[in-house]
Order: structure tokens, then C-alpha cells, then sequence
């Protein structure tokens, strides 16, 4: 008996962590069900332990029962952090994809064409003016990477495969993982997507963007010139070098032609957007002498 308890609790562990390592390729808006698979993770790895002593020392099954009393009552007080996985939209009661349900924080609901928020999200102001920004709060918090081939004039651009912006040229970045610096995640990022490593980073911007269907996110714009390795494909990302006087902007975000030239020439900038899924509706940029951190 203890045999078969240890081995199916073993597997969900397993289903739970390749959850949770997928879930970081699938989509953008998936950070908070990510931490719910790792807290459902460490509840599961209590009982777990508690099987491998029984087991081992040949203890009776009875003093399982503390060990899953403890984890029941920690996945209580975690409850709103872990069920989060919602099946169907909370207005319409219309059911979401399962890759929407299992990878999405908030699912798109096709029906009511809004995101399934509990409470209706506050609507968007038409100009950045017209925010809030010391008050706003970012869904997530994000970091890119440009990598400039000085000698040769060139940067390393991407065409990215998935997430926000897929389909678009963009560089290396993604989300800043918790526990992780900024600067930490860029390295990692570059790593993972495009097989380098960048040196000496230096922060030249801060971006802050609110989109029309209520996601809000907040980047940090590294740049550097000194790097280990070779470019390489992966599963998420395409790299490719470009003359920095033939950047496709037609093929990147519309924003990137508004502060990225600037960044290139090491001008320090913050800049605010409104966006309406790929349409940029306002902005506003700003030189800045240093940021906070600094």
C-alpha cells in the first residue's frame, strides 16, 4: 500500500513541475499560475516526505495522517493562491480553452470579449496624461536585451515565437522570475533564448505599458557589448544579426522606433504607453539623469 501511495504522489509531483516548466513557454499572462503550481508543488512535497520516512523506516500508514492533515490544512490557507484555475468565464459562465485555462491568469473570454475579472476593469484611459503612474501597478514586470556588435555595427534582433508579440522582431527578454534581479534575468533570458551570454550590462530605460484589455507591464531595457557564445536558435526565439541602419521597425513593436535609437547613443529614458493590442494609442517619453536604483 505505502508502495502505490509513494508512486502516485511521485507522478503528481512530476505532472506538477512539468506544469510549471511549460507554463513558462506557453503564454505571458501566466506568473501567478505558475507560483499556484509551485504552492500546490510544496504542499504535495510535505506528505511526500512523510511517505519516504513511513517507507524507509517501516513505520505504520497511521502517521500518514498528521502528514496529509498538515498538507490539507496548508493548501486551506493557500486556497486563493493555488484554485485558481477557473473553467469557465465568471460572467457568461462560457467555457475557456484548456490552454487558456491551465496557462492564462486571466482567460479572454471570446463571448463577452473582455478578460474574466471578478470586478469589470477600470477603463483605459485615452492618454498616458491621463494615468495615474506613480500609482500604477504593473500584471508583470519584464526585462529585454539588445546586444550591439560595435565593430561590425550590428545588433542581435529575434523573430519571436512565442508569447506577447509573437511573430514580431524584438530582442532577447522575457518576465522577471521571483526571486531574481532584473539584471539577473536578463542574462538568463539571453540564455535561454538565444544561447548567449551578455557582459556588462547597463540599464538605459524604463517602460511602463497599459493595454487596452487591463495587462499592464513594466520592462527595463538593457544594453551591452561584450557577450560569450553563438547565436542560436530555440524553441522560442529565432536570432539574427542586423546593421543597426536596416532595423525592421515596420516588423517590431510601434514603440521601439519612439526610444530604442535613443537608447542605442547610451541616453538614459522612461517612457509610458497606451496600447490596444498592437496599436499604440499614446505616449509619453522622458530623458532621465539616473534611475532610482543607481
Amino acid at each position: 500500500m505505502i508502495i502505490i501511495i509513494e508512486r502516485i504522489t511521485a507522478i503528481l509531483l512530476a505532472l506538477i513541475l512539468i506544469f510549471n516548466m511549460t507554463a513558462r513557454r506557453q503564454l505571458t499572462h501566466g506568473s501567478k499560475k505558475r507560483t499556484a503550481s509551485l504552492l500546490f508543488a510544496v504542499c504535495i512535497l510535505i506528505f511526500y516526505m512523510a511517505v519516504i520516512a513511513v517507507k524507509r523506516n517501516n513505520m505504520p500508514l497511521s502517521l500518514l495522517y498528521p502528514a496529509f492533515a498538515i498538507a490539507f490544512l496548508l493548501m486551506l490557507i493557500l486556497n486563493k493562491k493555488i484554485f485558481i484555475f477557473k473553467r469557465k468565464c465568471h460572467e457568461c459562465g462560457s467555457s475557456f480553452p484548456m490552454k487558456a485555462i491551465l496557462y492564462v491568469d486571466e482567460p479572454h473570454c471570446e463571448k463577452c470579449n473582455k478578460p474574466d475579472l471578478k470586478s469589470k476593469p477600470v477603463p483605459i484611459p485615452d492618454s498616458v496624461d491621463d494615468i495615474d503612474w506613480d500609482k500604477w501597478e504593473p500584471t508583470e514586470k519584464a526585462v529585454i536585451t539588445y546586444i550591439i556588435d560595435k565593430k561590425n555595427n550590428m545588433v542581435l534582433l529575434m523573430h519571436k515565437k512565442t508569447g506577447l508579440g509573437k511573430g514580431k522582431v524584438n530582442a532577447p527578454g522575457g518576465r522577471i522570475e521571483p526571486g531574481e534581479t532584473p539584471l539577473q534575468a536578463a542574462v538568463r533570458e539571453c540564455q535561454e533564448e538565444v544561447s548567449l551570454t551578455p557582459k556588462n550590462l547597463e540599464k538605459r530605460m524604463e517602460l511602463n505599458f497599459q493595454f487596452a484589455d487591463g495587462y499592464a507591464l513594466y520592462g527595463e531595457v538593457f544594453f551591452s557589448e561584450e557577450w560569450e557564445g553563438e547565436a542560436a536558435e530555440s524553441d522560442e526565439a529565432d536570432p539574427f544579426w542586423c546593421r543597426m541602419d536596416k532595423i525592421p521597425w515596420e516588423k517590431m513593436w510601434a514603440d521601439d522606433v519612439n526610444w530604442l535609437p535613443n537608447g542605442f547613443k547610451g541616453k538614459k529614458q522612461r517612457g509610458h504607453y497606451i496600447f490596444d493590442g498592437d496599436e499604440m494609442l499614446s505616449e509619453r517619453l522622458e530623458q532621465v539623469e539616473c534611475f532610482e536604483e543607481e
